[in-house]
């Protein structure tokens, strides 16, 4: 039932393929028989996956690198004006197109689910993946994130719903026009794009203005700014709102959450009746992530005691509390979470799942505008954990603001009551934390950018 290629995109070139976003679309084109080609800044097993569904990929970015025969070339918001495959595109007149453009255009003629959030987008997104493949519907889906290995972040299926995660960060998820939308939270966060909450709360709105009528907003019933969106849009035209969440009034009421070691037993009341399923990740925001899911297959007419069933065959997609390994008595886990809302969420489940024993976090900022923003909150977050090491900024796409360092977080934590020390090279760091440990603790590495490497390196100084 999935519609064939879209125009312009039988040969396209992206600029930065390797990116969790832009593979993803890259994946499905190629699954759906385009001449698919790019580049990225270095080598990787995304990039090698790609490969073996016969795509081009170049390391390192050069005019050079982008045929003359391309139909179009795909960016993303990080990639800069002077890129030099940008600008050949520009002098051969090929068309120029934005990753939410290109995502949009593949949902055309099939029932989109959009997922969107200030946190918890890949793992929901994930959750209605194999949900929905394991019932059988086969659908396409593009994820901010592997599920079990390189490459699985996409895949185009043969049915008629398409699950996406929807980005805010760029306000690029206006480009959607889904059938059922979830909002899993509304906070102040992409500092570069947003210089308030108002200009968040107005961005959000546009969103949901986008669903098509008669199609649902499937929305967070506790946490304030998703409560306060849900007041801003429940007179938009057509659109029904289904709210979830522990508070009496939602929709969709969460009963109880049971935890159960690495994993979580949720019951929830719907119209009346008790459901219980297992969530095979721990901790209280997975869980709502799970019953966020639940409420969009329920919306689109899938029978709600099928996908409570379904929902057990999630196990977890990388960075989100991955278990790395275990050595010296000594758990690895890591966690993607950089902003302090989802920080405290992964600490708390560890400390809860930890039981007894000791929480040691290595922790990597990301982004110097959040740090700035949020760097004492993240700090505050810290002290949640028993002892922390906390490497430089991870920059990303941004160059450094003067003044602007890891030092924010740490004095933060340190008046917070944490044990936090700072750790300025990276293999300072996995001694340093490895130093720390004793048998039966658990270890979180933590952060959206490289820290998630080291993760492997702890277990082998662990091992010695």
């Amino acid at each position: 039932m999935a519609p064939g290629l879209p125009t312009a995109m039988d040969r396209p070139h992206f600029i930065g393929i390797g990116g969790a976003g832009m593979s993803g679309i890259a994946k499905i084109l190629a699954q759906r028989g385009a001449k698919v080609a790019g580049s990225d800044a270095r080598e990787s097993a995304t990039a090698e996956a790609l490969r073996t569904l016969g795509a081009t990929v170049h390391i390192g970015h050069d005019a050079a690198h982008l045929a003359s025969d391309a139909t179009s070339v795909v960016v993303s918001s990080a990639i800069r004006a002077d890129n030099p495959e940008l600008a050949r595109a520009t002098e051969l007149g090929i068309p120029v197109v934005h990753r939410s453009d290109a995502l949009a255009s593949l949902m055309e003629g099939l029932r989109p689910i959009a997922v969107a959030g200030t946190h918890g987008k890949t793992t929901t997104t994930s959750m209605l993946a194999v949900t929905l493949s394991t019932l059988g519907l086969d659908p396409s889906y593009a994820i901010g994130g592997d599920l079990d290995a390189p490459g699985s972040n996409a895949l185009h299926g043969e049915g008629d719903i398409f699950v996406a995660e929807a980005d805010e960060s760029d306000r690029s998820f206006h480009k959607y026009a889904p059938e059922v939308a979830i909002v899993l939270n509304v906070e102040l966060d992409h500092h570069a794009n947003y210089a308030s909450m108002d200009e968040i709360y107005e961005s959000f709105e546009t969103f949901a203005g986008k669903i098509v009528p008669g199609g649902t907003l499937v929305i967070e019933a506790d946490q304030p700014g998703a409560v306060e969106l849900t007041k801003r849009v429940r007179d938009l035209g057509e659109l029904k709102v289904v709210t979830y969440g522990e508070s009496e009034g939602a929709d969709l009421r969460i009963h109880k959450i049971t935890a159960r070691g690495l994993t979580s037993e949720v019951t929830v009341v719907l119209n009346g009746k008790f459901l219980t399923f297992t969530v095979s990740v721990p901790g209280r925001h997975y869980a709502h992530n799970a019953v966020a899911a639940l409420a969009a297959g329920i919306a689109l007419g899938i029978p709600a005691h099928n996908l409570a069933s379904a929902l057990g065959s999630y196990t977890g997609v990388k960075r989100r509390l991955q278990l790395k390994g275990e050595a010296a008595g000594v758990q690895v886990i890591d966690s993607y979470a950089h902003h302090p809302t989802e920080m405290t969420a992964d600490l708390e489940a560890m400390r809860s799942s930890a039981g007894d024993s000791r929480l040691l976090v290595l922790f990597q900022p990301h982004l110097f505008s959040r740090t700035q923003e949020l760097g004492k909150e993240m700090g505050q977050s810290l002290a949640l954990a028993d002892a922390s090491v906390v490497l430089d900024i991870y920059p990303a796409r941004e160059d450094p603001i003067p003044g602007i360092t890891s030092a924010l977080i740490i004095d933060a934590a340190v008046a917070a009551g944490a044990d936090v020390r700072a750790a300025h090279d990276k293999a300072e760091a996995v001694s340093a934390i490895a130093g720390m440990t004793r048998p039966g603790d658990l270890v979180l590495t933590m952060g959206a950018g490289d820290v998630t490497d080291l993760g492997p390196q702890i277990l082998t100084e662990l091992s010695k």
